[in-house]
Formats: structure tokens, sequence, C-alpha cells
């Protein structure tokens, strides 16, 4: 059963920090790429950082470079994104997304993350 399930959400203050974790089964992790989305209210879902392996160069949306880092770990299956210096417009639904180099995609349900200022 191919699952992936985020954690790590919640409500912190402007400035603070976040550790968001997919843990994932039922695929081949290591073929996939891995990346964060989120989803704002009112706003379309947008690609938050991008990792196709352990040890290449990730991609970050322009608005979270030098903040965000994803990592991933292969042996685990599981994908991670270490939020610093958090904002408000940083509000939203964080989802895990798992694509077969565009044969396939995976979605996780999402864990909340709420950035009070």
């Amino acid at each position: 059963q191919v699952q992936l399930v985020e954690s790590g959400g919640g409500l912190v203050q402007d400035g603070g920090s976040l550790r968001l974790s997919c843990v994932t089964s039922g695929f081949t992790f290591s073929s996939w790429i891995m990346s964060w989305y989120r989803q704002a209210p009112g706003k379309e879902r947008e690609l938050v950082a991008r990792l196709t392996s352990p040890d290449a160069t990730p991609k970050y949306a322009d608005s979270v470079k030098g903040r965000f880092t994803i990592s991933r770990d292969n042996t685990k299956s599981t994908v991670s994104l270490q939020m610093n210096s958090l904002r408000p417009e940083d509000t939203a639904m964080y989802y895990c997304n798992a694509d077969l180099w565009g044969r396939n995609e995976l979605w996780g349900q999402g864990t909340q993350v709420t950035i009070s200022s």
C-alpha cells in the first residue's frame, strides 16, 4: 500500500522554526523525485522545494531560498523540510509529493503550518 505521511506541522511565531517529515512506503523511494508543495487559502498549490537524490542540488522557490532546506534519506524512505526564519506568509498546508519523472505522481494528506505575527 502506497503511503506518504507528513508530520511536524504546527503553530509557531514569526521567526520560528519547524521541521516537516514525510515517511513513505509502498514504492521504490530512491527512484522518485521528492518535493514539498504548499497551498495557502485562496491560492494555488506551489512548489516549495524539490530534491531528485540525496546528493543532488535542491531546487527551491525563491520565497524560501536561504530559509528552508530539503533533505532525503533513501535508506529510511523519508524526506524532510527544515524551515527556519518562518514568516506569516509561509502559513499553508504543506504536502509531500513523489514524482516518477513525469510518469506518475503521489501525494500525502498534508500538514498544516501556521505562523503567527
